[in-house]
């Protein structure tokens, strides 16, 4: 049975500063809860960044809601934004602390901080700030982890990574982060650090010295458990399987995401090129043999493990490729929002986008516009009294492979994701949705003839790389 693979741009949102993490709530009843972080050098007035001996950082911190209310309406509704320092890295906790959720911030002046989502008298949500602690001066956290990844709610801790090579293991109490322990892990900058979550004693770091090592907290870091140069450049993601035990995904400015059993290190199960630095990786909260990710120079991907970690040798095939994005491809996050109905014809886009990367036409349409190596069309987005319109031409990236389907399709049913994912120098924020389905359920003879008319328009532009919202 062939299986077809279809990927559909829900909204596009423009965050002004430079987006670089995303990450859907992990708490059921928030699960459509989504943030957003942004990481900004600061410039003069004629445009270069200040020199410093520390620059001066700057970010903000959005707060999302994701509502299905039909094909005509933006389903994401901005509810908060917050000015912090600049945002390297973003992370909620997989369980609830104290009956609400829990946000920690990875920022550029070296803190952990930690907000909670409350509900206002309006019955609006919102971000609280809860408490900060500093790692180290004069250095940058860059990620972070919680020990919950299998919602385990006891002993929460978190692991962070810093500029100085550090790892740092912080212990949360009633309403503060106290820290545990700090080692220098890595030569150069400790660009990743997460947890095993099946034993949370266990702790992986990556660095700017090419090296992935690992960390028993029960003997002390004097000597990490082991010590793989596999990696040929800076290894920057890192993410422990939560349903699978000793698997680990780790990706690296060379470009590979490796696919490792933790109990063996000399060897990874699997070798992955995706030719572009792999700057985070994400396990699917449900799907085992999931895994997506953010390539940086090469977009967003979402690879099947699934042979891989049976036992068969090979590379993992990528499923999907979210390819509308126009910068560095940072952030990346699954959601999981249960997805309602089939997907739409078209992929409608918001036009919350700044006046200056927005073309209007005579009749006051917003028109967005795409552009590939040999040609580039537009679209509008809204009528001409301005009410929004779901667009009609784009092309829909669609591929039919004969992979074998997820254990949990393999009676036939669909796979319908919901997700984030984020780029730098563009500033944007993507929300999309994946379907991965038998072909003969790809859709009604209608859907089809869409998807038929979609491809037809991908071919008069050429092949489809980039969205660029057109400057004036």
């Amino acid at each position: 049975m062939s299986w077809k693979s279809r990927t559909r741009s829900l909204q596009v949102f423009d965050t002004e500063l430079s987006a670089d993490t995303v990450e859907w709530c992990p708490i059921p009843k928030w699960h459509n809860i989504l943030t957003c972080g942004t990481y900004q050098l600061q410039k003069s007035p004629d445009g270069a960044v200040e020199e410093s001996t520390t620059p001066s950082r700057i970010g903000r911190l959005y707060l999302f809601e994701f509502r299905q209310e039909g094909s005509l309406t933006p389903p994401l509704t901005e509810l908060q934004r917050v000015d912090t320092p600049a945002i390297l890295d973003l992370k909620w906790c997989h369980v609830p602390v104290s009956e609400k959720p829990l946000l920690g911030m990875a920022t550029a002046v070296g803190h952990i901080q930690l907000y909670t989502l409350t509900e206002s008298q309006e019955s609006h949500w919102g971000l609280k700030a809860l408490s900060s602690l500093e790692v180290g001066a004069d250095r940058l956290a860059l990620s972070l982890d919680w020990s919950t990844g299998r919602g385990d709610s006891s002993d929460v801790r978190v692991v962070c990574s810093d500029s100085a090579g550090c790892v740092n293991v912080l212990s949360l109490g009633p309403t503060s982060l106290t820290a545990v322990s700090q080692w220098k892990a890595h030569d150069f900058e400790a660009w990743i650090s997460a947890f095993s979550y099946w034993d949370t004693q266990l702790i992986y770091s990556g660095g700017d010295d090419c090296k992935l090592k690992g960390w028993d907290l029960r003997i002390g870091p004097a000597t990490p458990t082991f010590t793989s140069k596999r990696h040929t450049m800076g290894v920057c993601s890192i993410h422990s399987n939560p349903h699978r035990e000793h698997i680990l995904a780790t990706g690296s400015y060379d470009e590979q995401v490796l696919l490792w059993d933790g109990r063996n290190m000399r060897q990874p199960l699997s070798e992955n090129p995706l030719g572009g630095g792999v700057w985070r990786l994400k396990w699917h909260p449900t799907h085992e043999h999931l895994l997506l990710a953010a390539c940086m120079h090469n977009d967003f991907h979402i690879l099947n493990c699934q042979q891989a970690l049976e036992g068969s040798e090979g590379e993992c095939p990528s499923l999907a490729s979210y390819i509308l994005h126009n910068s560095l491809a940072y952030g990346a996050d699954w959601s999981q929002v249960t997805l309602e109905g089939p997907a739409p014809l078209y992929s409608p886009q918001t036009m919350e986008t700044r006046k200056s990367h927005v073309e209007t036409s005579g009749r006051g349409h917003v028109r967005i516009q795409y552009e590939s190596p040999t040609a580039s069309f537009d679209t509008s987005l809204e009528d001409d009294e301005g009410r929004y319109i779901p667009e009609a031409v784009t092309p829909t990236p669609s591929t039919t492979a004969t992979i074998p389907p997820l254990n949990s399709a393999a009676d036939g049913n669909s796979v319908s994701c919901l997700l984030a994912t984020c780029s730098f120098y563009d500033h944007m924020l993507h929300v999309w949705r994946w379907d991965w389905a038998p072909e003969k359920a790809c859709g009604s003879p209608q859907a089809q003839e869409g998807s038929e008319s979609g491809d037809q328009a991908g071919d008069t532009a050429g092949a489809l790389t980039k969205l660029t919202l057109s400057e004036t």
